[in-house]
């Protein structure tokens, strides 16, 4: 009698969204909002201002509860793994006028509180994590002479210094010029390439989907596309989630995907 081979067990998705619903007063944000991302993938989530792209961003790190329904990470109730998860919001809510530098809020990724002192260690960590991202110039210098593309960076280096397997990023292009823009998505795509890591984005631009995400998701309160970009990124997804014309040749251009961004 032959034994059959073991089976492997399943593996779990990275992010896992099961019947999210999400009622903030009278809107309905998320409406029955299902997926699951598979480690290594690159995600970016697409659809027109309030869409819930942020809110079901909030949703999987554990900051807002949904109505109904949940979300995973690595199999696990959200906050359960901190240490595997790097974010960078949307909005910098602390005060430019703070008197800290780019290498404490790099530590602020390890602490998750701002350091009354840095020690050796940690402002080596930080230290590799600007290098890595291209900005070692910038550690010692203030927060309030930041340009906005040099905070991105430090915010970037502050979501990577754990060396994180899922990379959370809510707009991370806003308030950069075009070049930090591209430079930040060729950033991200190398420390994917290089740690193996899940990256999930929030963006606006849909030339930056096409060519840097290998998932793409389109919102607008509920789910009207999932999958390759070029399967997800057609007319009738983006007309569906906008409610308007004039995507016909964004999978093209760089120039009809900003337009497709309005509104």
């Amino acid at each position: 009698m032959t034994r059959s081979a073991p089976v492997a067990p399943a593996r779990l998705p990275v992010v896992h969204v099961h019947h999210v619903n999400v009622r903030l007063g009278d809107a309905q944000v998320l409406d029955d909002v299902s997926f699951d991302l598979d480690a290594g993938h690159f995600l970016a989530i697409v659809g027109p201002n309030g869409a819930g792209k942020s809110t079901l961003v909030k949703v999987a790190l554990g900051l807002l509860r949904p109505d109904s329904g949940h979300a995973a990470l690595f199999g696990r109730e959200p906050g359960h793994f901190p240490e595997r998860i790097g974010y960078v919001p949307q909005l910098k809510t602390f005060d430019r006028s703070f008197p800290a530098t780019a290498v404490e809020l790099v530590v602020t990724g390890l602490r998750r509180r701002w350091p009354a002192r840095v020690t050796a260690s940690e402002r080596e960590m930080a230290d590799d994590a600007l290098r890595q991202v291209g900005a070692a110039v910038l550690a010692d210098r203030g927060l309030s002479r930041l340009s906005g593309g040099e905070l991105q960076r430090a915010y970037l280096a502050r979501a990577l210094v754990r060396r994180p397997q899922l990379v959370l990023l809510d707009e991370p292009a806003t308030g950069v010029d075009y070049l930090a823009e591209h430079d930040l998505y060729d950033l991200l795509e190398t420390y994917q390439r290089d740690t193996g890591a899940t990256v999930a984005m929030v963006t606006h631009d849909l030339a930056a989907a096409r060519y840097h995400a290998s998932r793409v998701l389109v919102l607008n309160r509920r789910i009207h596309g999932f999958g390759l970009p070029d399967d997800v990124l057609c007319e009738a997804c983006l007309q569906e989630a906008y409610g308007h014309v004039g995507h016909a040749h964004v999978p093209h251009t760089h120039r009809a995907a900003q337009a497709g961004t309005a509104g």
